[in-house]
């Protein structure tokens, strides 16, 4: 029982270091493509443009939705206690930073990572299936520079911008529950909210985006490369890439909140 227990932890520790070593290649070689190798080589625009519209364009309806649902319930449930001791003027204060500092990058990026994130996964997983990995590298072509680069470029440029979406959204949501339901005043809402978030709220908000765009790529990619044996390793991995970039995303949100409280 020690032995196969021995064995079974040895067997698990020595995948953890090979997927780690995997994964550092790849950020490695990502990192090379993404800069000196597009100055060398240029960028695939036809590809980057492509990927931009799937991971940005396609994305704005649910991530709209979703947002103006956000807003409506944190206006919601802030009114709800904020009513007790007549404040409900700082319903715009709560929902707003709420949103710019928090909900609309983390929301927006764990939308992505179900949507684009496991897209990517599948793509390359159902490549490598069909030996279609291997026929690109006997072709001459890197598959990190030809699958990887456009992927990671496009959501490094879209996911900010659809942070950017959610936090008007929502903003805007807030103060149509304020103004129609909450009793508010739209020029008071208007303002408040104003006073309430400065730039560096945005700012950091998009900061956050753009590390979270990076986990969403890399543990994409990283897990359609793992995929190994047929139909099922894809749909294993898909899921594994879906649940492991959610899990990073709210890891990296509690690192970079916790930095926000301790400078600031």
């Amino acid at each position: 029982m020690v032995r196969y227990l021995l064995g079974y932890i040895g067997r698990q520790a020595g995948r953890a270091v090979a997927n780690l070593h995997q994964a550092a290649r790849l950020i490695n070689q990502t990192a090379y493509w993404v800069t000196i190798g597009s100055f060398k080589k240029g960028v695939r625009v036809g590809s980057l443009i492509h990927e931009m519209t799937a991971v940005g364009f396609n994305s704005i309806p649910i991530v709209a939705v979703i947002a103006f649902c956000i807003g409506m319930i944190l206006a919601l449930q802030a009114a709800y206690q904020l009513r007790r001791i007549g404040a409900m003027v700082y319903v715009a204060d709560l929902v707003c930073l709420s949103i710019a500092r928090e909900l609309g990058p983390m929301l927006t990026a764990i939308i992505v990572a179900g949507r684009s994130g496991a897209a990517f996964t599948a793509e390359i997983g159902s490549m490598k299936v069909a030996e279609e990995i291997d026929a690109l590298v006997t072709m001459g072509l890197n598959p990190i520079k030809f699958l990887v680069v456009p992927k990671f470029m496009a959501m490094l440029l879209m996911l900010p911008c659809l942070t950017l979406l959610a936090d008007l959204t929502g903003m805007v949501a807030g103060g149509v529950i304020g103004v129609a339901s909450l009793g508010l005043d739209a020029g008071v809402y208007y303002q408040q909210a104003l006073r309430a978030v400065a730039m560096k709220d945005i700012i950091g908000g998009l900061v956050k985006s753009l590390s979270f765009a990076c986990i969403i790529t890399l543990v994409g990619v990283h897990q359609g490369f793992l995929v190994e044996g047929g139909a099922t390793s894809v749909g294993e991995r898909t899921t594994s890439s879906v649940v492991t970039s959610i899990f990073l995303i709210i890891l990296a949100d509690c690192f970079f909140t916790t930095l926000s409280y301790i400078f600031t």
